[in-house]
């Protein structure tokens, strides 16, 4: 069994792979590196094959998306550790140790992420994770380092290892162990916030998430699926009340489901405003299908009841961010209210 196994799930990204893959193999030393492809269309399996014969490659017999992809290939892999990486990502020398290092050192952390810049502009956090992930009352996503769509400069400002609610798919350090016993990611997500929901069902049974921004790496962002695409948002909204709905006990539904539902609504509008009628039509497409899933959902609810505690390792965060972030202007994370 390997220590530590970076795998990186690609759809139809051999540009990606030819551009960063070298960058993983040199800064990788002791790690075994994984490339599981689900089912790409353009050329990547040749290409694996041609240029990179030592890289493990495995070839999966469906694309179930990122959280089915992974799911498959990681039965497949016997390691203590996962390095979950996106195609689409630099690395940087030395930045595999600290994080393995850390989790060596306190058996509590299950999962760890390092600090995540923009490829296109390295000097800035990225969307996907930045510095460590949070949620608040209503279970909305923010990170040190990016609220919404503002990403902040990075100067040094969360360079602090901090324990986090979630840490990004896009990089994502996890225990092999904790991953199976979570049951991995949850598969109807297919894509966006499995991460998140897996992170909250982590922070259920006690143990620790992470940021250990001694490690960085840089992200394209975008590479599968791109924000302008209407299906990226029904994803992150379907998913988003799917992962409330999972993993809020009854007594906080029956207030924070009305109050998300108002806020959503206005979110619809605004994306027919500035975007298009598409997206608008995503969001309630989201919320039929949710309806829809919604036997299988509590299904997963009375699951979770065999890992929750009193209290959860890191909790949700306070005052509503779309409140302090549209009313009040608060665009940082170092400004909200917590």
């Amino acid at each position: 069994m390997d220590k530590v196994a970076v795998v990186i799930l690609n759809y139809n990204g051999w540009q990606f792979l030819q551009k960063f893959l070298p960058g993983v193999i040199q800064h990788s030393t002791g790690a075994a590196i994984y490339v599981a492809d689900n089912m790409s269309t353009d050329q990547s399996v040749e290409f694996l094959k041609r240029d990179f014969p030592s890289v493990n490659l495995l070839e999966l017999p469906a694309n179930n998306g990122y959280a089915g992809g992974y799911n498959e290939a990681l039965r497949q892999i016997k390691a203590k550790y996962y390095v979950l990486l996106n195609s689409d990502i630099e690395v940087t020398n030395n930045w595999l140790a600290p994080i393995i290092d850390y989790m060596e050192a306190d058996d509590h952390v299950a999962a760890c992420q390092p600090k995540i810049l923009d490829y296109n502009k390295k000097d800035h956090f990225e969307y996907a994770g930045a510095a460590g992930g949070f949620l608040d009352k209503l279970g909305y996503p923010y990170c040190r380092g990016r609220i919404f769509d503002t990403l902040e400069k990075d100067q040094g400002q969360y360079d602090s290892n901090k324990q986090v609610f979630w840490a990004t798919g896009a990089c994502l350090f996890i225990r092999s162990v904790v991953f199976h016993d979570m049951n991995g990611f949850d598969e109807h997500f297919f894509a966006h916030m499995e991460e998140i929901d897996l992170c909250w069902r982590i922070n259920m049974s006690g143990k620790r998430i992470h940021c250990v921004p001694e490690s960085k790496v840089y992200h394209v962002g975008g590479g599968t699926l791109s924000k302008s695409n209407p299906q990226k948002t029904y994803l992150n909204f379907r998913n988003h009340l799917t992962m409330i709905y999972k993993n809020t006990p009854t007594s906080s539904l029956l207030w924070k489901f009305p109050i998300k539902f108002l806020l959503d609504i206005m979110a619809a509008f605004k994306f027919w405003k500035d975007d298009s009628f598409q997206h608008f039509l995503a969001v309630f497409k989201a919320y039929i299908h949710f309806f829809e899933n919604l036997p299988q959902s509590n299904r997963k609810r009375y699951m979770l009841t065999t890992i929750r505690k009193n209290t959860l390792s890191q909790p949700l965060s306070g005052f509503l961010v779309p409140m302090q972030y549209y009313l009040l202007g608060k665009k940082k994370y170092s400004q909200l209210h917590k």
